[in-house]
């Protein structure tokens, strides 16, 4: 009877043989288990059938007696009841079981079948635009199947990745028995390991790429991967293992006992030599022994995970602190909330806060730092304050971290506020809060009193010079900060790498190339030259100071170079109008395998904006649109533009309806699309529809409307934006305003409103503005005026010779020959040269 209930039930009744799914392969795809947690799982099961077996045999045994001896008819049936009942939902149990035994088995072979001849799959992973629809697609049958299953075999990445690596080769992709084989090798040399690691490289803390072997064998060098996709499923607790035994092998691990001073340490060494999965694997080792690890184990580990910004280990030791009823200690709610901020998730961090039963100041510290971090200042400064109501006195990390929450906002008032606290707190004269202070006030943009502040410190180190440097270099103020550098050095102090940065920035801000290659010289004497960063703001430097040359040279020699550096170099080839070179690197930047960020695709828009290469500026969207930066805002921006120069107005359109969020640059954007397009009363209409939308205009919006104007000829309406912009949206005109408005005049052939337009000018007019005059009155024949702007252009730029130019062919368009003669004669006495004379009839 119990063997057929058991029978009936899929259970195996023989104590010594293996049933599939107590001694299943650990492999199984559960997610965040290890093969110990599967093991003790399974053995829970086992207990419960036991448990099951048992009671139906007692049921048995209940009816066979009820039979023969007719007696206690109630006990039976109410055992009979309860028995069923259990072996109903053993059933039901097993039921869902075996039902994901058999998708598991369903999709092993759909995925066997796909690697077997991919040929007859369709790839839809690049335009499927649903995850429902499936990943990879049969052409016959039409199966689906979906990377993301839960249901899927764990090798099926490392097959996929193995599969593409020998196609990139010129392989064919491995068959079967290939694969068979293959694992036979992988799994004889781990047991070559284990029997004598000692001939084997350990490379898990220096190596910097996956791609490189956790092991190599130090005559062989063939490579070991613990989370390769062919490693045996034993291997993981064999390390955990070996670890231990090894670690204590002083004698505080003996027979493999476990204990809870010497498994603590050993947790601590792992998480130090990089080995984390090791490290929580014996935690996970110690709590299925009913160990209580020290809290000091927990908050190492977590330590680790923050280091490697490993989250899904990171929530595995939350788990492991919950389930150890640990999580009401603040020491390590306060670690735990570090290290969700660190590794990127600030939801888990405020929940793991908001369930804290107490606070202490460095829970506060925690939490806003962790919104500061991630760009969320406002959120910061409203956790500060919910602080001070609960009584709990803010201590200088405090105010540090709110001040740089202030500067990532630019919340000028706010900082202020928060500098009378901290005045209060007696805290103004510490010198990193003064430090502080000189970098908020300098990134709210009042350098003022980021130099009071500066002045007013008793004490400076090299953080206050570099902020109060910095602070001017952000501002546009380069002589002012390479003035302050002189300042530094005769105070004896000695410069960082963020003084050379915020230095080599400031340079790039004035083009200042003779003291950016000093710099260059500071910097190589100081040993900084091979620093990543030093390198990337020098190409930087050069880019801007207009002398690729030196540029290409810094990047060559780099030892190391990241998106930014190439970036960088693709930045300043645009940026000279060499467009198709900065195409160029961008496709060497593919070729080395460096993945571009949202600055190289806005970058290099603009490249191909500036020599109107629409096609490729297409072929750029659609890698845009599959490296998901087209909800971007400065990628949106840069699409706009680069359809509007292009040309394609209707293109830059699209883009624009379809951004989901915009800013001043994407509204500047269309603006001056429709402006070099001709459009000037569309310009207008998205004018007021900006306006009407709560955006702001800038002065580069203003340049762009004047500009529209300009080129449509509607004088009254450029004349009345002009005097708005200052009146009423108080925007300071600059030189290329006030360009533009000459330029309208004189296309409209107000030549006279022009010229007085110049001459009451707030600032001092530049040879631009006369230049612009000169050739309205070129084309106009307005010889009077042309001959006044030539005087005042030769009188700022003696050697200008485009000013002779026009004014040689204004007189030749009105017959004047003789003072034709007489303007390259004075031209010969400039000493103008030959080459820069041209003719533009």
């Amino acid at each position: 009877m119990a063997a057929a209930a058991a029978g009936g039930l899929g259970i195996c009744c023989n104590p010594n043989h293996h049933h599939p799914f107590f001694y299943s392969d650990l492999s199984h795809p559960l997610p965040l288990l290890h093969s110990s947690v599967l093991l003790c799982a399974q053995f829970r099961i086992r207990i419960r059938i036991t448990q099951l077996l048992k009671t139906t045999n007692e049921y048995a045994v209940s009816s066979s007696s009820s039979s023969i001896t007719c007696s206690s008819t109630s006990s039976s049936s109410s055992s009979s009841d309860s028995s069923g009942r259990a072996a109903e939902c053993a059933m039901r149990s097993w039921s869902l079981e075996e039902q994901h035994q058999s998708q598991a088995l369903r999709k092993k072979q759909l995925w066997e079948e796909f690697f077997s001849d991919p040929s007859q799959w369709w790839d839809s992973r690049s335009d499927k635009k649903n995850p429902r629809f499936p990943d990879f697609k049969h052409k016959t049958t039409k199966k689906g199947l979906w990377l993301a299953d839960r249901f899927n075999p764990p090798w099926v990445h490392g097959r996929l990745a193995a599969m593409i690596q020998c196609q990139e080769q010129g392989q064919s992709s491995f068959s079967a028995p290939e694969t068979s084989g293959r694992v036979v090798r992988v799994e004889r040399l781990w047991q070559e390991f284990f029997s004598d690691p000692s001939q084997w490289w350990d490379n898990r803390c220096i190596k910097k790429s996956p791609k490189y072997p956790d092991f190599k064998h130090k005559s062989t060098h063939e490579g070991l991967w613990i989370e390769g996709w062919l490693t045996p499923s034993w291997v993981n607790a064999r390390m955990a293992t070996k670890a231990s035994g090894q670690i204590r092998s002083d004698g505080g691990l003996r027979s493999g006992v476990l204990d809870s001073f010497g498994s603590g340490d050993n947790v601590g060494k792992l998480c130090q030599e990089g080995r984390l999965k090791e490290a929580l694997h014996l935690m996970e080792l110690m709590i299925q022994q009913n160990i209580q690890a020290p809290k000091i184990s927990y908050a190492v580990l977590l330590k680790g995970c923050t280091r490697r910004k490993a989250l899904a280990e990171g929530k595995q030791v939350h788990a492991l602190i919950v389930q150890s009823r640990l999580d009401s200690d603040i020491f390590l709610g306060n670690t735990l909330i570090e290290m969700y901020a660190k590794c990127g998730s600030v939801l888990d961090a405020r929940k793991v806060f908001n369930k804290m039963p107490d606070h202490n100041v460095f829970s506060w510290t925690a939490i806003i730092s962790a919104y500061t971090e991630h760009g969320q200042g406002e959120e910061a400064i409203n956790l500060f304050q919910q602080m001070q109501q609960t009584g709990i006195a803010p201590d200088k990390v405090v105010f540090v971290v709110v001040l740089k929450a202030c500067s990532r906002i630019a919340d000028l008032e706010q900082g202020k506020q928060l500098h009378s606290h901290i005045i209060q707190s007696d805290f103004e004269s510490d010198i990193i809060v003064g430090s502080a202070l000189v970098d908020m006030y300098a990134k709210c943009g009042s350098i003022e009193h980021a130099r009071q502040v500066f002045n007013n410190m008793h004490e400076r180190n090299v953080v206050s010079w570099s902020a109060m440097i910095g602070g001017y270099a952000g501002q546009g103020l380069g002589n002012e900060a390479l003035a302050l550098y002189e300042e530094m050095k005769q105070e004896y102090v000695q410069p960082n790498i963020v003084t050379y940065v915020v230095l080599l920035n400031a340079c790039a801000s004035i083009a200042a190339l003779e003291q950016g290659k000093q710099l260059h010289s500071d910097i190589i004497r100081s040993g900084f030259e091979s620093d990543m960063i030093v390198g990337n703001a020098l190409i930087d430097m050069y880019a801007k100071c207009g002398y690729m040359e030196d540029a290409h040279e810094v990047f060559i020699k780099m030892n190391e170079r990241d998106a930014i550096s190439w970036t960088a170099m693709i930045a300043g080839y645009a940026g000279q109008g060499h467009g198709k070179e900065a195409l160029a690197l961008y496709a060497q930047m593919k070729q080395e395998g460096v993945k571009p960020n949202k600055v190289t695709f806005a970058v290099l828009l603009k490249a191909c904006g500036s020599i109107a290469a629409l096609e490729l500026g297409k072929q750029l969207h659609s890698h845009v649109i599959k490296r998901g930066f087209e909800s971007d805002v400065i990628v949106g921006s840069a699409l706009v533009d680069m359809y509007a120069k292009c040309g394609s107005i209707e293109h830059a359109y699209q883009v624009f309806e379809n951004m989901h969020e915009r800013d001043v640059v994407s509204w500047n954007a269309m603006i001056a699309g429709y402006a070099q397009q001709g459009f000037g009363k569309e310009s207008l209409t998205f004018l007021e529809q900006m306006q009407r939308e709560g955006m702001k205009p800038d002065q580069a919006t203003y340049v762009s409307i004047l500009s529209a104007c300009s080129h449509s000829g509607l004088v009254e309406e450029g004349r009345y934006l002009f005097d708005s912009m200052c009146k009423d949206h108080s925007v300071i005109p600059t030189v290329d305003h006030y360009a533009c408005m000459v330029d309208l005049l004189g296309r409209a052939g107000c030549l006279a409103d022009a010229e007085d337009f110049i001459k009451k000018m707030p600032i001092q007019p530049t040879a631009v503005l006369w230049m612009a005059l000169l050739g309205a009155a070129r084309n106009h024949g307005h010889v009077e005026i042309g001959r006044r702007a030539f005087d005042r252009v030769v009188k700022l730029e003696p050697q200008n010779a485009a000013a002779y130019v026009l004014l040689s062919n204004m007189y030749e368009a009105v017959g004047k020959r003789d003072e034709v003669a007489k303007v390259r004669s004075k031209m010969t006495v400039a000493g103008v040269e030959k080459s820069n004379w041209v003719q533009l009839d």
